[in-house]
Parts: structure tokens; C-alpha cells; sequence
């Protein structure tokens, strides 16, 4: 008897342990409100990063404001994994990585599209920038001119934003050679495309892509570590004493949660509240 009154407390004690682990994981089937804002933001150096907080007005007076309480996401992958896996969690990445595993919230009532960036009406985008110094060789030269081209200009339309109003037919070609770009892991999408494109018309030419950011490929092509860098972020003052930047793309910044959240609209402020921990529920966001 002793013993089945042993039992009994014990598998209470484990029951009502499970039900709480549950109900704070979100495990119930249902979004709780009261529940903390998890965000999420990617590191230092990142041109997502950059562009985000200088659009949100979360860069002020040279600071940095993101709330210390943010988990930091080294690339767009993981800040994708990260809201695809936590119902309570928010982010931003480019418009062009967004899938159907994350939602994207509709900025002051208007939706991240890329029709919506066009037409101005969506206000969070930024300007995918090529990084070269003045020495580039001519294969990437070439490379570059590719890009700006109208050929290289419909390869950009098919996911982003053509940064050229009216591009010249691509003329150049006939180059073999290896050439390194690095930097923007949001930019690096784009590249992989034109990188397949310029090779199909050059087969004897190799392209390295590396994905290190956008400070990173910035010091890479400024230090001649890569012929070009990518950036997606506008190049500091100091930076474009050494490179010239290149408009290549324009791109619409996705604010981002959880398919299970149920926030659909998000106002600009209420955007800024919770990156710099103002807000910190979601019950908050009235």
C-alpha cells in the first residue's frame, strides 16, 4: 500500500513536471501572448545587420542599440533555423532568402514584397554593393561588367531588384582565370547565379565564392585577398577611400517569425521597440 502511495506521488510529481515543460516550450498547440519576445539578430560586421539598424534608426550616434538580450546568428541559415524552431522568436533576413518555413510580417499594414519595394511603399530595404579597388584585373573587370549588364541585370530581376534603370548588352567574354569574391552571405545567393551565367559564356574561367560577411569581404578586396566584395550594406567613408562600391541589386529587409506566431502587423516603432528591448512581450504589441 505504502509503496502504490510512493508511486502514485511520484508520477504526479513527474506528470506536473512535464505539463510545465510543455506549456513554457509552447508545446500546448496554442501561441501564449504573455510570452517574452525572443530576438534574434545576426553579428557584428553583417551588411544585413548594417542596413537593419540604420533603416529602424537602431544606430544612433555611432552605437549600436540592439538589445544586449538578442541571440546573435552568424548567417542568414541560421536565423532562418533558429524562427523556424521557435514559435516566440523574431528576426530579419533578406527578402530574397525568405521561405515558407518562417512568416514575414506585413511592416505599417503594407507586405514584403518585392512589388512593394519597387513601388516604394514597403520601407525596409537596403542596396546590394559590388567592393573593387582600382587595380582589378581584367578578368574581373570583366566579371564586374557582366554583372551591370542587361544580361547580368535580368539574372538579378528574377528574385531582387535590378539596381540599373536602362544596362548595356553584356560585350565582353573570352577570359580564363580564377577569380575570388567574398563577403555578404545575403549577397552571396545572387552571386552563385551569376557566377553559373558568366561561366556558361567562359568555361575556362573559376569563380570562388566565400561567404564572410560584409566586412569581411570588404577587408578581403581592400587587403587583395579577393578581386571583389560584396556587400550589402552601404561602404563607410573610410572604406571607400580604397574601393569603389557598385550598386548591383536592391533588396527588401524581411522582419520574420514563426509560422505558429500569430502577429501579422507590425508598425515601424513597435519594429525598433523590440530590437533595441523596449518591447519584450508579445502581449505588449496592442
Amino acid at each position: 500500500m505504502k509503496k502504490n502511495f510512493l508511486k502514485s506521488v511520484v508520477m504526479a510529481v513527474v506528470l506536473t513536471a512535464a505539463a510545465g515543460i510543455f506549456s513554457a516550450c509552447g508545446d500546448d498547440g496554442g501561441f501564449v501572448e504573455g510570452r517574452e519576445i525572443n530576438v534574434i539578430s545576426r553579428e557584428d560586421g553583417s551588411g544585413t545587420r548594417g542596413a537593419f539598424i540604420d533603416v529602424m534608426g537602431i544606430y544612433v550616434g555611432g552605437v549600436d542599440r540592439t538589445t544586449v538580450n538578442a541571440e546573435i546568428a552568424p548567417g542568414t541559415s541560421h536565423v532562418l533555423t533558429n524562427i523556424a524552431g521557435d514559435r516566440y522568436a523574431i528576426g530579419y533576413i533578406s527578402l530574397g532568402s525568405l521561405n515558407d518555413t518562417v512568416r514575414a510580417i506585413n511592416v505599417g499594414g503594407v507586405a514584403a514584397t518585392e512589388a512593394n519595394v519597387r513601388n516604394g511603399s514597403y520601407p525596409l530595404f537596403r542596396t546590394f554593393y559590388l567592393a573593387v579597388s582600382d587595380g582589378i584585373s581584367p578578368l574581373a573587370q570583366d566579371f564586374l561588367d557582366f554583372m551591370v549588364s542587361a544580361e547580368g541585370q535580368e539574372i538579378v530581376e528574377r528574385n531582387y531588384i535590378p539596381a540599373l534603370e536602362s544596362p548595356s548588352p553584356f560585350t565582353g567574354g573570352g577570359h580564363e582565370g580564377t577569380i575570388v569574391v567574398a563577403g555578404s552571405t545575403s549577397v552571396a545567393p545572387l552571386m552563385e547565379r551569376m557566377r553559373e551565367a558568366y561561366i556558361a559564356l567562359n568555361p575556362g574561367v573559376s569563380i570562388e565564392i566565400q561567404s564572410v560577411g560584409s566586412g569581411g569581404g570588404i577587408n578581403a578586396a581592400r587587403d587583395g585577398m579577393a578581386d571583389i566584395g560584396m556587400s550589402s550594406r552601404d561602404l563607410r567613408e573610410g572604406e571607400l577611400v580604397y574601393l569603389n562600391a557598385i550598386a548591383v541589386a536592391l533588396d527588401g529587409l524581411a522582419v520574420i517569425v514563426n509560422n505558429d506566431n500569430t502577429a501579422t502587423n507590425l508598425s515601424p516603432d513597435q519594429i525598433h521597440d523590440i530590437f533595441v528591448g523596449e518591447i519584450t512581450r508579445w502581449n505588449e504589441l496592442d
